[in-house]
């Protein structure tokens, strides 16, 4: 009875943030799923009315419920766009929750986020048993994106074309990395987030050759978990708090200036969200998190801002880089032209805007998962507009945009790279 008061008092919750919403229809010229299907209940309007009617609509049917919340890319688009200033994201979030507790979490949701990702060690195993198996599943496509695929898994991952798990994991190349400050320097925490521990080593290896670079010593333990936003935006605040407090305790005593990541979706969680849940850990915890959150960067920030990195002019002959804004790099934390600036730090590329290069790119972390179909759809449009600039280079400021962006170039055979903005930075680095 009391969880059942529980949720009753967060449903009364929501319905107070809902009361701002004036269903002008703003959001719906800049949703993307509203795009792709020109549903009404794949708009943000359409979803706030369905949740102002959650306490019916659960009882009836809670599984239709948690169908249409999850046809969502939580890209911001419609909080950005929002004239009434209505925290949608929050709201949604906090439905996929309540739905989700009333529900039960999915078995396999379960396994993955409260017996898995919370654990390091036991993530790290799994990966390093998985990676020598990929040579036997899957198959190169030689491309350009460098990408493979799975025939034999179509039934379960789709026709998906990604990135092979790297043999070697970051963790394992470094270690538990803490270096001392150089002649009484900056010394930062990079947190690499799970795919720039285990998919894209790349990025995190040329971030940490820029860091170097700038003599910035690191800390970098190898017991850092998942930021948590998978699971957040599945519905499983308890599995995301378990995250959580795994990486608090990595983070430790330890002593340094910034907090860095090269991944757009583990800045905004860990500034914005982990403030937020680390209440219910404890105000041990939520205290060493609001300290944490007003020392995090991304990275291209941290270069631009702190390090006073600058534009250059391009060289002739210099290869043409449009550029995708990353929805959480631009719309949840607002850097717009400090990853530009960062790719105009290399002579030898010559920056061409591509149309619409704040629109999703249509990967939405788990939406990609289980909306497959209307993923590739929303890239597809994403893909038309950086094959549209002729550039021979497409880069972004998030390793799971890159990729969506990987994903739907290899599909159409396009000739061009994805590259991470520190990548073409680290370029001209010796």
């Amino acid at each position: 009875m009391s969880d059942l008061k529980k949720l009753a008092k967060r449903l009364m919750t929501l319905d107070d943030r809902i009361i701002a919403c004036m269903k002008c229809g703003m959001c719906q010229a800049v949703c993307p799923m509203f795009g792709a299907t020109m549903m009404e209940a794949d708009v943000a309007r359409g979803k706030l009315a369905l949740v102002d009617n959650l306490t019916h609509e659960m009882i009836a049917d809670p599984e239709a419920v948690a169908d249409k919340l999850g046809r969502c890319l939580l890209c911001g688009s419609c909080e950005a766009n929002c004239p009434s200033g209505v925290k949608i994201m929050d709201i949604f979030m906090e439905a996929r929750e309540i739905v989700n507790t009333y529900l039960g979490l999915h078995p396999v949701k379960k396994m993955v986020f409260r017996a898995l990702l919370p654990y390091p060690g036991l993530f790290n195993f799994a990966m390093r048993v998985g990676a020598p198996m990929q040579r036997v599943i899957f198959r190169s496509n030689k491309d350009t994106q460098n990408t493979a695929c799975a025939p034999m898994l179509n039934f379960m991952l789709g026709d998906r074309h990604i990135r092979s798990l790297a043999l070697k994991p970051l963790h394992a190349i470094y270690g538990n990395l803490d270096e001392p400050r150089v002649m009484g320097g900056l010394k930062v925490a990079f947190f690499p987030g799970c795919m720039g521990d285990k998919l894209y080593v790349d990025v995190s290896e040329a971030c940490i050759k820029v860091l170097h670079h700038h003599n910035v010593a690191i800390y970098m333990p190898s017991s850092f978990a998942c930021c948590g936003i998978p699971a957040l935006s599945s519905g499983d605040a308890e599995g995301m708090v378990k995250q959580m407090a795994k990486s608090l305790a990595a983070f430790g005593e330890s002593s340094f200036d910034y907090v860095l990541t090269a991944c757009s979706s583990c800045t905004s969680t860990i500034k914005e969200l982990w403030p937020r849940y680390a209440a219910r850990l404890g105000s041990v915890e939520q205290h060493q998190a609001e300290a944490l959150a007003a020392i995090t960067m991304d990275i291209n920030e941290f270069l631009v801002k702190v390090l006073k990195v600058e534009a250059v002019e391009s060289l002739p002959g210099a290869k043409t880089v449009t550029y995708h804004d990353s929805c959480h790099l631009k719309k949840a934390l607002g850097l717009s032209e400090e990853p530009r600036t960062i790719i105009k730090t290399n002579p030898n590329y010559k920056l061409v805007e591509m149309k619409e290069a704040d629109r999703c790119c249509g990967c939405g972390g788990s939406f990609n998962l289980f909306h497959y179909d209307l993923s590739r759809v929303i890239g597809q449009r994403k893909r038309d507009n950086v094959v549209a600039t002729g550039a021979h280079v497409v880069a972004a400021g998030c390793p799971a945009c890159m990729m969506q962006l990987e994903d739907v170039l290899s599909h159409n055979n396009d000739p061009v790279q994805v590259k991470h903005t520190i990548q073409i930075y680290a370029e001209t680095l010796k």
